[in-house]
């Protein structure tokens, strides 16, 4: 069995996702394949990587390194599950464009990875790539099933499956983590194995629609605990709740840009207020820098340190995928009448069935009408961002950010427009698509 692993230099990433196959029976003798277009980076997963391996799985597994374009076709050549984790024009130049550029016209971002100006150009660059990645595996690895991670999820996992017969599935960990934080944000003490609840919707804006312990609506309370969380780093996130009805699955710093309610130059007091952190994933990609380099100069046995399994999904999908035991997880997959009340061609994020099948969305209902209105401005953003892509269109291009909650609110169509083509100049190659 191979395992593809694209964008290796992720050496966080790659060690949780990989510490999880070596300690997944069924998969600890396996074939790794770990790309990157880094050589520096590569070699760096691949010495923490290897060192996992023979502390975690007594070397069983094989660890091989492919860099470069040219040796991307025999890293997927007959790849069982292939796993996406690369980034596309990195922080500098593109990240760097993505909020430099849109502050200029006075709008600001927070994350920029998944809407707004910021997630519709990451989403463009990055399905320029996908796409001939996927003709790749076409050729390569025609059975095998993508585990997509890459931001924003809807649109490159969207895009992905408009394009191709790949089977593909988008995964994020926000829903895995959502109810245990909320139990620790209200300070409800209750162990959240005991919990039952219910999540959909679509990524980084899926609902917490129900949430019991012992047949007990813990909603009342949690409403209740959250008046109190006034100067709370996710106070955002709950007033959405008070507003809405119901918790949304991604923090407050994304969920800033997805509505067109917080980040407002008419009202600057609203940044403060809220605590909103303008730029923040800037300064996490600076800081993750500092990381690697600082990381460097440790010893390679405290790198490949791993404690029990992550909260990530990827190990447990291709165990179930492998040996037929059934599991539930919470992906990515196309709409298709799952959620009703969103967009048939949409991507949802709802509970799914694992097994030799591969992953198989599961109907969840339709969703509060509130809900489902805000997760379709979002949709469409998206949709539209995808025809862009696959069609090469500008006009598409633009039409996703008229539509754009965020950018709407902030702009007027004609700046948006100048701010779409100067977007297009600064990112060259990365945009070629796009006449």
């Amino acid at each position: 069995m191979i395992i593809t692993f694209l964008g290796a230099g992720s050496t966080v990433f790659v060690r949780n996702i990989l510490g999880d196959v070596f300690q997944t029976p069924a998969l600890q003798d396996v074939e790794i394949h770990l790309y990157d277009i880094d050589g520096v980076r590569l070699e760096e997963s691949l010495a923490i990587i290897g060192r996992m391996n023979q502390k975690l799985n007594a070397g069983l597994a094989r660890v091989r390194g492919f860099c470069g374009d040219h040796e991307r076709r025999a890293a997927l050549r007959s790849a069982d599950f292939v796993i996406n984790a690369i980034q596309v024009g990195g922080y500098e130049p593109a990240t760097v464009i993505d909020f430099e550029i849109p502050a200029r016209y006075g709008l600001r971002q927070t994350i920029g990875d998944t809407l707004g100006i910021g997630g519709i150009f990451r989403g463009i660059r990055t399905l320029q790539v996908m796409f001939e990645i996927v003709k790749e595996m076409e050729k390569e690895c025609p059975d095998a099933l993508l585990l997509n991670y890459v931001n924003p999820l809807s649109i490159v996992t969207g895009g992905i499956l408009a394009a191709s017969g790949i089977r593909t599935v988008g995964l994020c960990h926000s829903v895995q983590i959502c109810v245990p934080r909320l139990l620790q944000y209200t300070g409800i003490d209750i162990d959240p194995q005991e919990v039952r609840w219910k999540i959909a919707g679509i990524n980084h804006m899926a609902w917490l629609l129900e949430i019991q312990h012992k047949a007990r609506d813990l909603y009342p309370e949690i409403k209740r605990r959250a008046q109190g969380l006034r100067e709370h780093k996710d106070r955002l996130r709950f007033e959405m709740m008070r507003r809405f009805g119901y918790y949304v699955t991604e923090s407050s710093e994304h969920n800033a840009e997805y509505t067109p309610y917080w980040i407002k130059r008419t009202h600057p007091g609203l940044i403060e207020e809220y605590h909103i952190p303008l730029d923040e994933y800037p300064r996490r990609c600076r800081e993750q820098i500092r990381e690697w380099e600082q990381e460097k100069g440790k010893d390679l046995d405290s790198r490949a340190e791993a404690g029990g399994l992550s909260y990530e999904y990827a190990a447990g999908i291709m165990d179930s995928v492998v040996c037929g035991t059934p599991r539930r997880v919470h992906g990515n997959v196309p709409n298709r009448g799952l959620i009703p009340n969103l967009p048939a061609k949409a991507l949802v994020e709802l509970p799914c069935l694992v097994d030799r099948n591969g992953v198989q969305g599961v109907y969840a209902g339709e969703l509060p009408t509130q809900c489902a209105a805000l997760n379709s401005a979002a949709v469409h953003v998206q949709l539209m961002t995808i025809e862009a892509a696959l069609k090469g269109s500008r006009e598409a291009l633009y039409q996703a950010a008229f539509l754009d909650p965020h950018t709407a609110a902030e702009l007027s169509i004609d700046e948006i427009v100048s701010l779409c083509d100067d977007m297009l100049e600064a990112h060259g190659d990365y945009c070629r698509i796009i006449p």
